[in-house]
């Protein structure tokens, strides 16, 4: 599993993550990843972060975490049964049209993690600046379908 942020600034790090996502892991790559990013590109706390609903997501510790650090940067409060509108998604999909087509193919994981950093690496920053952009509109979109279903 590999987890990646971005803002309209710039990607972030891709982290491998070997166990699984669990809360503890989850705090950790919170904590030394995200912290500081978001201190970096956004040192007056004007920062946004959105995360999914991942059940992790919500256990005590990571959210005592964010209460803790809530002057730093703002988490955007995300409804347990919303649509899955997390732009990160579709840089995830650039991510899997590259690698399908790599010639010859990862042939074992530590080809496979250097094909996704690669390909991380080569979005083009317009890709991402337009996702962040377009995040007013997919809000828009649920809220005047009620919950419902969206072209997101």
């Amino acid at each position: 599993m590999v987890w990646g942020m971005f803002s309209w600034h710039d990607l972030g790090p891709l982290i491998r993550v070997e166990q699984g996502l669990n809360s503890t892991t989850y705090l950790s790559i919170i904590a030394d990843q995200v912290h500081p990013t978001m201190l970096m590109a956004y040192p007056n706390g004007g920062g946004f972060f959105q995360q999914d609903n991942a059940p992790c997501l919500g256990a005590r510790i990571v959210q005592e975490w964010f209460q803790e650090h809530e002057g730093d940067f703002t988490l955007l409060r995300w409804p347990p049964q919303s649509p899955d509108l997390n732009p990160t998604e579709h840089l995830w999909d650039e991510v899997k049209r590259a690698i399908r087509q790599l010639v010859p193919q990862p042939s074992n994981l530590t080809e496979l993690d250097s094909a996704i950093h690669q390909a991380w690496c080569q979005i083009p920053r317009i890709t991402f600046q337009h996702l962040v952009e377009s995040m007013l509109r997919r809000i828009a979109a649920v809220l005047k379908a009620k919950g419902g279903p969206t072209k997101y």
